[in-house]
């Protein structure tokens, strides 16, 4: 636990109890089992210093009744941990601010989210979600977007290639998205074109944020933009059909973005949170890997070294002058 970022430890005490979880005199967390037996299987149970685990799982576009996902996921977890787990839905936001406050012990979150909540809670990123669509299985290619017959045309560097939207009519997706404004504007700044995310008026001829992927490729098929930037899952349903597919074309590609992954607090004692990791990697086993597909389209988790996943969009922020 950081004191200095999550009170102090009688603070940390009373929302430990609070949360379920037995504090010791020497500072130790101390299981509170329902059930001592003497059964075979009982020392796993025992061995385990955690009473409970909320987990959060924020909302995305493209999940819906993503809080009966979620209560099947918590069962799945609860019944392989052996303690209660509650699945609690919100947005990223709520997510980092539960794990900062000790109102919740892993979480569910995109790459800039997870960041912040290394910042404010010490809560590090363990696993990446994998999908079909992503290009880099656990990683995955933030996308210039035009319509099938622009003038437009990807060249044989990316200098030239983005040197053909100065002047052009720009539809981010918004200014918090990674690869829908983040890893664009730092690809920008990095050819020379722009010196900062604030500086974007002087080489577009126009700047709007569509506020999802879904509007701002809307813009570009409705003729509003000449070109958008979304993630290269949105170029599928649900945000577009396929029919909408078809009128559009990826003028330039960054690779790498950091896949949404999950974090654990660092307040999880080590020999629980290698518990928790083994048990939600169960989620890839064929038996129960449809509760995963079903929460956010994911076919996978992977172990990730936290630093070096997310060095790409810690990178991409610097450049851009723009804070976790």
């Amino acid at each position: 636990m950081s004191v200095g970022k999550k009170g102090l430890l009688g603070a940390g005490a009373a929302l430990a109890t609070l949360a379920g979880i037995a504090v010791t005199g020497c500072g130790g967390l101390k299981a509170m089992t329902a059930n001592s037996s003497n059964n075979q299987q009982a020392p796993t149970l025992l061995a385990q210093t955690i009473k409970s685990l909320t987990v959060v799982f924020p909302s995305r576009a493209d999940s819906t009744d993503l809080q009966t996902k979620a209560n099947s996921v918590g069962a799945f977890l609860s019944k392989e941990l052996g303690i209660p787990v509650k699945a609690q839905v919100g947005d990223d936001t709520a997510a980092v601010e539960a794990l900062r406050a000790n109102r919740a012990d892993v979480a569910f979150l995109s790459s800039r989210p997870a960041l912040k909540a290394e910042q404010l809670a010490n809560a590090r990123l363990y696993l990446a979600e994998v999908r079909d669509n992503y290009s880099g299985r656990h990683t995955y290619s933030s996308v210039f977007v035009v319509p099938k017959n622009s003038s437009l045309k990807s060249q044989n560097n990316a200098k030239g290639t983005l040197e053909q939207l100065r002047g052009k009519r720009m539809a981010f997706t918004s200014p918090t998205s990674g690869s829908g404004f983040i890893f664009p504007v730092s690809e920008l700044v990095k050819q020379g074109f722009v010196q900062s995310s604030d500086r974007l008026g002087g080489f577009f001829g126009q700047v709007n944020y569509g506020g999802n992927y879904s509007k701002a490729l809307q813009a570009v098929l409705r003729g509003q933009a000449d070109v958008a930037t979304v993630s290269e899952y949105a170029l599928y349903s649900p945000y577009i059909t396929p029919e909408e597919k078809n009128q559009l074309r990826v003028l330039h590609r960054i690779n790498g973005v950091p896949a949404h992954g999950i974090a654990i607090d660092d307040d999880v004692p080590s020999g629980d949170r290698e518990r928790i990791i083994n048990a939600l990697l169960k989620l890839n086993q064929s038996q129960n890997n449809q509760l995963l597909r079903n929460l956010y389209n994911s076919t996978e988790l992977v172990k990730v070294d936290h630093n070096s996943h997310l060095a790409p969009i810690r990178d991409a922020l610097t450049r851009v002058g723009i804070a976790p």
